[in-house]
């Protein structure tokens, strides 16, 4: 028999290898395959196992469910789902959500005396790099992995998911130091637009994947949350070089 599962937790390779190898070491099981892109685990076996088998026998990072198959009769007991997954989803944001939101009063705070749009801008954008790419920092060799799940350079390019924390701190420091600011406005037009066709991609494909913004010390869900953090930063830019 085979049974399909939705596996969360898993952000690269590594993952999608580990998870099959303690999966295929269960008894009665007789073949794994792991889509990692949809964070499904495909499972053949001799005899019926439980979830909660299969979930004992992954490390506590994972969070194995079965998958749940549409069924025309259970629309009215399915129909409070959806404020569930939405209630769901805004609480994986957090974070995400509150780092934006100390940005911008940091932002704020810094100019509230002389007010002035540019330099509220250049400092949100500036902050913005730096705070994003410290937790990129935080895991230089899983990072790279999960960018590539959604950026169409780094999946072409692999040695531009390991150099882009670095991108950012430098784009950081520019802004904040004033220093070739039109170059740096430039730099991030290109390199957030190339992540953005990702993230629309994504999307649009409706795929469940990690996003990498805050790199993989937060488990943060690809949403429309990270089109529009990456639309912020894109319009500032863009408002910065007409000006």
């Amino acid at each position: 028999m085979k049974h399909t599962y939705k596996i969360a937790g898993m952000t690269c390779n590594n993952c999608k290898a580990s998870v099959e190898k303690y999966l295929s070491e269960i008894a009665h099981v007789s073949e794994v395959s792991v889509n990692l892109e949809k964070g499904e685990a495909e499972v053949k076996m001799n005899k019926h196992i439980s979830t909660d088998i299969l979930q004992k026998a992954l490390p506590e990072k994972y969070t194995l469910s079965e998958k749940n198959e549409k069924n025309v009769f259970a629309s009215s007991s399915m129909s409070a789902m959806p404020m569930e997954e939405e209630k769901s989803k805004l609480q994986q944001l957090k974070p995400l959500l509150l780092i934006i939101f100390y940005i911008a009063t940091a932002s704020i705070l810094l100019h509230y005396k002389g007010w002035s749009w540019s330099a509220f801008m250049l400092d949100f954008m500036g902050l913005f790099y730096i705070v994003f790419s410290f937790f990129k920092m935080l895991d230089l060799k899983g990072f790279p992995e999960s960018f590539r799940m959604y950026d169409p350079l780094a999946k072409r390019v692999p040695f531009y998911g390991k150099v882009y924390p670095f991108i950012e701190t430098a784009l950081g420091l520019m802004f904040l130091m004033r220093f070739e600011i039109n170059v740096a406005l430039i730099i991030t037009l290109i390199v957030l637009g190339i992540t953005t066709i990702g993230v629309t991609k994504t999307l649009l494909d409706k795929k469940s994947i990690r996003c990498a913004c805050l790199g993989t010390a937060l488990k943060l869900p690809m949403t429309e949350a990270t089109f529009i953090e990456n639309a912020i930063m894109i319009i500032m830019a863009i408002i910065m070089l007409i000006s």
